[in-house]
Formats: C-alpha cells, structure tokens, sequence
C-alpha cells in the first residue's frame, strides 16, 4: 500500500517502489529490501516512519487477542471509552473507526504495520486518547504488530480454529503466547484453557475460577446482570446483551478500562450499560431471527448455548480452503442444540460446496436431523417456512458479512438483507 506524504509517500510494496520513496522495512517484506533500493527507494524503519507520519506516542494502544469474542470485547472497550468522554480509534473484522465515524471498510482482522500506522496517524490528527485493535494468531505470527507498544492486551479465550495455517492446535496456542511474554498490563480469562504469560503487571478474570476481577452473581434472564468484586470494590454489569459469552466479554472491557482509567464506578456503570452490541453477533435482524459470525465448534456452542430456551432452526456451513477438521465437529455441535439443522454453503472459496457440507454432516450421529440446501438463500427462505410460532432461526458463520466468496469471486450477499427480502415478499 502507498502512504502519501507532502512530496512523496511511503510503500511497503516494492511493486509500488519509485525514485525518492520511502520503502518500510518489515518483517515481512525483509527479502525485498535490495530489490527497493535498486529502484532508489529510500529504506527506512518502523520508528523512522512513526516521526515521518507525526504519530502521537502517547495514544494508549489496546489489544485483544483470542479464538473467540474478539470483535465484541473491542467494540465494548470503544464504545465505553467514548461515553467516558474520551476520543478512540478501533481497528479489526469490522473495519476501522474513529470516534464513531467510519473511516476504512472491513479487511483482514489485522492489518499490514503500514496500514495500522495509517489509523494511528488519523487517529493523532483527531486527537484520540486510545485506539483499540483486535490482533489475529496469524498478525503474531507474522509480526504484523512490530513496533507497536501497548498499554494493554487482553486473552479472551482459546478453542480449535486456523489449524489449516498452524497446522497444530499447540502452534496455535504458542502463536496466542507470542502476545504476552511482555510487562505491559495484561488480562486473562482464568477459566479459558490456560496459556503461558508473563505474570508481571497481569490481571486476572473469571467467573468460575478464583480471579481478580470476579463475578460475584449473575443471572442471563432478559439481557445480563452481573456483580463484579475486585479487591474491596463492586460494580455492576448491566446490559441488553444476551449469553455468558457476553458476560465475559463484558467482563473483559470492563475491567481493561477500570484498571487503566479507575473511573468512577457509576460512570463506567452506565457506559457499559449504553454499549448495544455489534452488528451480526447475535443480532435480531427480525422477529424471532437472530444471525452471528460463528464460525468454530466453540462459537456455535456458545452462541446455541445462551438460545437454548427456544426451539431452535440452525442454518450453517463452514468456510472453504480452511481448517477441515471442524467442519464434522461444528456439524455435532448443532445436531445437539437444534430442533432442526439445515447445512449450507457458507465461503466455499476454491472448494466444491457439496464436499464441505458432506464433512459437516460425517459430524451428525442422526444425519436425516439435517436438510441439505446448498443455496444459502433457498436455506434461509427454507428455515423461515419451517418456523412455528415459539421457534427462533439461528443463521451462523457470516454474521454482517456483505459477500459470498465463490472461486474467488465475492458476489454480494448479506444474511440480514436476505432475511428482510424474503419477509418483505412474504408480506
């Protein structure tokens, strides 16, 4: 990508190299160095680039990482700070944000350094105190985050997901490592399968197993309603959010922005009260439809878990050229929450559809439990047909997503904007 500046611009691409550029040197680009200099770029680092770009070294970087919540913790960090009256930039599935405007279209989880750079650079001119981001097993692994300092980084949880580029699931976990062998502040979810960290300045939070920042009480009857205890304090999370996956994202925000501000209680109270959610995790796109980006056997399990007092019609498929040990393990999942499961074609990508959904039913013990409907608009319009008066329709693994990839092809397609069509022709 080409970062422009007054008279010339920066590159990480040295297909994009000219004459008096600057190429930034990275981890992943060191094998093109020579080749920059050949087209007389001019080679310059990371720290170089922050001054060159005017970056403000004072904006308090967040980081979360993990298999799942990611996207919902970051959004709730983003969204309390805000209502505490503080300016925020946020990067990650979603796209990037700068207080509450939208300023780049969703991408990669984690972006290229430049790209990032390119936010923090916004972000300075705009003033902002923090800017929050979701960092990817595949970023730490690549280093995609060099040179970036964080005043905190959060591990929400760990479950099988990405082995087609780890290969293990200890790879995967060692990739999750990477992120906390530092001393910045850092916070753990003690009842999530352990990883290795660096005890110094680390907070702990939890549930089910004694932490720091501890739910006291709960209950998940009509949205969340928690107590939380740290030290000789308490304060209470209320929100419309539905699930105990929320509760621990929740848990998460709330206690990153407690132990970096120590706002007063009330105030942060009321912020995370004020914060409704992300658009396509467990969103009702209409009455008794829900969609959600699940997509790994322990998402799906969390997400059917918190909707488990209805009557439940699941439409789902897994994602092509990815991790196919999962696909029968996502199939298990919902066979044991379903009332009905109907298996679809999600982003085949370079494979045959008809394969995928094979792989996923191997995971049914009753496999005529589940329709096959290949179209994910006919499944859709299927699960809306079957759907009786107390039924919900759960549509998983895409949640806002605004495209099908098909043999490299993104055709548009939005699960949401599908349900609303089909209703509105129903009539």
């Amino acid at each position: 990508m080409k970062l422009k500046l007054e008279n010339t611009f920066i590159t990480d691409n040295t297909l994009e190299c000219q004459k008096d550029c600057f190429f930034l040197h990275t981890a992943q680009n060191t094998a093109f160095k020579d080749q920059a200099l050949k087209q007389g770029a001019k080679i310059i680092e990371i720290d170089e680039c922050k001054k060159l770009l005017n970056l403000d070294e004072n904006i308090k970087i967040i980081g979360i990482t993990g298999t799942n919540g990611k996207t919902t913790t970051a959004a709730a960090i983003y969204s309390i700070l805000l209502d505490l009256g503080y300016k925020c930039g946020l990067c990650g599935t979603r796209g990037a944000f700068i207080n509450d405007e939208q300023i780049d279209q969703k991408s990669l989880t984690t972006s290229a350094i430049l790209k990032t750079l390119e936010y923090l650079k916004i972000a300075s001119e705009k003033r902002c105190d923090f800017f929050i981001m979701e960092v990817s097993s595949h970023a730490l692994v690549q280093n995609r985050i060099e040179g970036l300092t964080f005043a905190a980084k959060i591990f929400t949880n760990i479950t099988q997901d990405h082995l087609d580029f780890h290969a293990t699931f200890e790879n995967y976990k060692k990739a999750k490592e990477l992120f906390f062998t530092d001393e910045s502040l850092k916070f753990i979810n003690k009842d999530a399968l352990a990883i290795a960290f660096n005890v110094r300045n680390a907070f702990t939070y939890g549930i089910e197993n004694p932490a720091l920042y501890q739910i006291k009480a709960y209950t998940l009857e009509d949205g969340i309603h928690a107590i939380v205890k740290v030290k000789d304090q308490t304060f209470h999370i209320d929100s419309p959010l539905l699930g105990l996956f929320n509760l621990y994202n929740l848990l998460a925000a709330s206690a990153c922005v407690h132990e970096l501000l120590k706002p007063d209680l009330k105030k942060l109270e009321k912020a995370i009260k004020g914060f409704g959610g992300v658009y396509g995790r467990v969103e009702q796109v209409a009455k008794g439809v829900i969609i959600d980006f699940a997509h790994t056997p322990d998402g799906i399990e969390k997400v059917l878990e918190a909707l488990k007092n209805k009557k439940l019609i699941v439409v789902f498929g897994a994602g092509g050229d990815r991790d196919k040990s999962k696909r029968p393990l996502m199939g298990k999942t919902v066979e044991h929450f379903a009332k009905t499961a109907i298996i679809t074609s999600d982003n085949p990508r370079s494979e045959d559809p008809k394969d995928i959904m094979s792989q996923i039913l191997s995971g049914f013990k009753n496999p005529s439990k589940a329709l096959i409907i290949e179209d994910r608009k006919k499944a859709i319009e299927k699960a809306l047909e079957l759907k009786e008066k107390d039924d919900l329709v759960v549509i998983l693994g895409k949640g806002d997503e605004n495209y099908q990839e098909i043999k490299g092809i993104k055709h548009p397609f939005n699960d949401k904007a599908v349900v609303n069509e089909i209703l509105n022709n129903q009539g």
